[in-house]
């Protein structure tokens, strides 16, 4: 353990003690807000106060197992403590790098809910397809983790697929998994409607946004635009005959949302707004990070939802991940929703980079 390391642990260990002492006091104990903001805070700090702990005892012992070997006359003492030393030392490192994860500053949005937009790229009806199998993979993926998701907007092709799916994911750390699927996904297969067995690529992107309270984006109702009509679709239960659907202008955005698939108005444009503060803090966001991109060198890719991010090959049942080149011979269960690799992999990546920056230092 480095003295810099040692030196940011011995700070953050003054702010959970003092931290403990500003909870006990009277006017904090009964200002339920700020109690429940410096509790969540001791509950982040502790594994880390505990880990330190560990690791300020493992030091000790190293140190003892030391002094025995250099300083005492007992053989048999010394031999124990040769023995002993490897194994702490081995130990040492293992907690040291796990407390250097534990420094790593946790994405504020890690635990919130979340909007996906799929989109159909290039590949004509086949792209439109595949980005229908995306939608059912992450549908799957929701059932998996028992997260719940709903339907925003859809706008499905005669195929079975889909040029447009707008959906939304609610659950526990949502964000923290799917953050990292945000760019174009390319697939590679033989098309139904491919006669002579050639493999083609088409590809859909996948836009991850996570979802915001009004207290986050402050969207005045006057630099919205609001036009109501009918709703369009396949015919039967899909057509409305009344002005149900919404499309909504963010003004000085210009960005744009249509939603229509609840037959109530009032239904669609609070989805729609939902759908709109997502895409303007995600604008927001996006700006953060370009201007931290700017100075720093990232791991795991720009985040450049023109980047291709990952292809799935069925001739090879292959899924590669080109930010982290690592490549899975699992696509049937991938596309069943079993992400769980791809995801801890790029969740990795993403510490590791953090770390190698320096940033939690």
């Amino acid at each position: 353990m480095d003295s810099r390391l040692q030196e940011k642990l011995e700070k953050i260990q003054d702010k959970f003690q003092n931290l403990i002492k500003k909870m006990g006091e009277p006017e904090v104990a009964s200002n339920h807000e700020e109690y429940q903001k410096l509790a969540k805070e001791h509950s982040h700090l502790e594994p880390l106060i505990k880990k330190y702990k560990s690791l300020k005892e493992l030091k000790q012992q190293i140190e003892d197992d030391k002094e025995i070997m250099k300083n005492s006359t007992d053989e048999e003492l010394i031999e124990l403590a040769r023995e002993e030393l490897p194994e702490l030392e081995q130990e040492m490192e293992v907690q040291t790098e796990q407390v250097k994860l534990m420094l790593v500053p946790p994405d504020p949005n890690d635990d919130k809910d979340v909007i996906v937009e799929i989109r159909a790229g290039t590949g004509g009806d086949e792209a439109a397809i595949f980005a229908g199998d995306l939608y059912r993979m992450y549908i799957r993926l929701c059932e998996k983790h028992r997260w719940k998701a709903e339907l925003i907007e859809e706008n499905p092709t005669e195929k079975g697929g889909f040029k447009e799916v707008v959906f939304s994911i609610s659950g526990d750390q949502v964000y923290s998994h799917l953050k990292f699927e945000n760019g174009v996904h390319r697939v590679q297969r033989v098309p139904e409607t491919e006669t002579q067995g050639r493999v083609h690529t088409s590809a859909a992107s996948v836009v991850v946004m996570p979802e915001v309270e009004d207290v986050e984006v402050d969207i005045k109702k006057e630099d919205l635009k609001v036009d109501v009509f009918r709703a369009s679709g396949c015919g039967g239960q899909h057509v409305n005959t009344t002005d149900s659907a919404v499309r909504m202008t963010h003004l000085p955005t210009g960005i744009v949302v249509s939603c229509q698939d609840e037959k109530s108005q009032s239904k669609n444009k609070a989805k729609a707004l939902k759908v709109m503060k997502a895409r303007v803090y995600d604008k927001m966001l996006r700006e953060q990070q370009a201007e931290v991109s700017s100075t720093r060198k990232n791991v795991i890719g720009s985040g450049d939802r023109s980047e291709k991010i990952r292809t799935y090959n069925y001739p090879q049942n292959r899924v590669t991940d080109h930010r982290i080149n690592i490549t899975l011979y699992s696509l049937t269960e991938v596309m069943a929703g079993d992400l769980n690799e791809l995801i801890s992999q790029m969740q990795i990546a993403d510490r590791a980079e953090k770390l190698e920056q320096g940033i939690q230092l």
